[in-house]
């Protein structure tokens, strides 16, 4: 487009001025095409000139130890792969615990217990689960209900829980992988050396940088994997919690329910 406006506003500069001399002519004709390679000349763009954090990982990785980098990758890529697993199996569980045991209550109350039981169908959560179980145990003594609920809460805990320990042994891994890479490296640098002859910076560089590279990546795997796993441990207290409240308020509902319907 810039060619294109240079291009006519000279082809007006010869129409609108007077003819110079040859010599003149030719100076500005080259003028002309100075000015349009100035215009016309790409600039550099912003991603060409300082490399990302992403170019400058890759070089680090790549500096380091093929096999214990790409391990350290790995623990990584199925670590996280676990972590976002339970974030939303654990986001799915968390629901409205008080619109529940309000519905709950208020079908009680007009003597619906199937409506009650259909509400907590409709509802999904461990919340729920445990409700249904409650109520499908309404006409039978309290202890059974109270047995039956606590039961299984145990089940429902057990399935919030599920895949923690993996994502433990991986927390644990990452920084192992580190320190093996780190003892490895530190082997390489004595092989360099005693096939030098000699100890020089250039060669116990090598090795030492290999050793504190794979230290590096797995010390930052294992604290962004910790960083996942206390997340997911929150919320699984704030669901177990959820859980305990609302088998109380179950029992105390289905108390009152029994008191109401036995006959005086």
């Amino acid at each position: 487009m810039k060619t294109f406006y240079l291009s006519l506003l000279t082809c007006l500069a010869c129409l609108f001025c007077p003819i110079p001399a040859n010599a003149q002519s030719d100076t500005l004709v080259q003028d002309t095409f100075a000015l349009t390679e100035t215009l016309t000349t790409p600039t550099i763009s912003e991603s060409e000139t300082p490399e990302g954090v992403h170019q400058f990982v890759k070089e680090k990785f790549i500096e380091g130890n093929a096999g214990f980098m790409s391990l350290v990758a790995v623990t990584l890529v199925l670590g996280l792969a676990l972590c976002i697993e339970r974030i939303i199996y654990l986001s799915l569980a968390d629901i409205d615990t008080k619109r529940l045991l309000t519905g709950i209550d208020e079908a009680l109350q007009r003597d619906d217990v199937e409506g009650a039981k259909s509400l907590c169908r409709e509802t999904r959560g461990p919340v729920a689960s445990i409700c249904y179980q409650g109520l499908m145990r309404i006409h039978e003594d309290m202890d059974v209900v109270e047995r039956s609920i606590v039961a299984y809460g145990n089940v429902q805990a057990g399935y919030l829980e599920k895949g923690c320990s993996w994502i433990t042994l991986f927390i644990t891994i990452a920084p192992s992988l580190g320190f093996l890479g780190t003892v490895v490296g530190m082997v390489m640098a004595f092989d360099d050396i005693e096939q030098a002859g000699e100890i020089s910076s250039e060669v116990v560089a090598g090795g030492m940088k290999v050793a504190l590279i794979t230290t590096i990546f797995g010390l930052i795997v294992a604290l962004i994997l910790q960083i996942f796993y206390n997340y997911i441990l929150s919320k699984i207290e704030s669901i177990t919690t959820q859980m305990e409240d609302a088998a109380i308020s179950l029992l105390d509902m289905i108390l009152q329910y029994n008191v109401h319907k036995r006959p005086m």
